[in-house]
């Protein structure tokens, strides 16, 4: 890289010390999190990690806490039964966001009817269908064999010829792959 003669003054902009601070007389003056914010913080992480909105999020936060068991994994749970999660799951799609995209475009069947709603709830024993449309198989069929190393959940059953999956059972805490303090975010809801 040619430099030039400034470079050979102690004022070089390339080779500062200070080159990994802020611009400013102060740089990065970042204090310490507070507890608060360590909470909102896990809330945060879950709420983007799933592509959810704040109402959506508590709706599922209240549905746990009505629940039996422990809060955290059972929202943990009812966060991973969430349908564009399950498609993403079986690597019908490369993301969540494409998921969602499929299931809004009608592509995904459950139990024989057309689902169109990423939020809906699926259940042990729910067949989940790819639509009989070349395109629709096709598109799938494509993300499958993209990635052939792709090994489902225990939870989920997948035939790659078809396509089509089974959930055959709930998921566990171990079958949450985020690393995420549920605890913290059941502290922070219920506040």
């Amino acid at each position: 890289m040619l430099k030039g003669i400034r470079c050979e003054t102690a004022k070089c902009p390339i080779e500062k010390k200070q080159r990994n601070l802020a611009p400013g007389m102060h740089g990065w003056r970042r204090g310490r999190i507070s507890e608060y914010g360590v909470r909102l913080r896990e809330k945060q992480k879950v709420k983007r990690y799933y592509g959810l909105f704040e109402r959506q999020f508590m709706r599922y936060f209240h549905r746990a806490a009505r629940g039996k068991g422990n809060t955290g994994e059972t929202l943990l749970q009812l966060l991973e039964r969430r349908l564009d999660n399950v498609v993403y799951k079986l690597n019908f799609a490369p993301s969540r966001k494409a998921a969602r995209q499929l299931i809004a475009h009608g592509h995904i069947y459950i139990n024989g009817r057309k689902v169109n709603i990423s939020d809906y709830t699926t259940k042990i024993g729910d067949k989940i269908i790819i639509k009989g449309s070349k395109k629709s198989v096709k598109q799938v069929k494509e993300q499958l064999e993209s990635n052939p190393n792709y090994t489902t959940q225990s939870w989920l059953q997948l035939a790659r010829e078809k396509p089509e999956a089974t959930v055959v059972a709930l998921p566990s805490r171990d079958d949450v792959q985020i690393p995420v303090e549920e605890q913290l975010v059941v502290e922070f809801c219920s506040r």
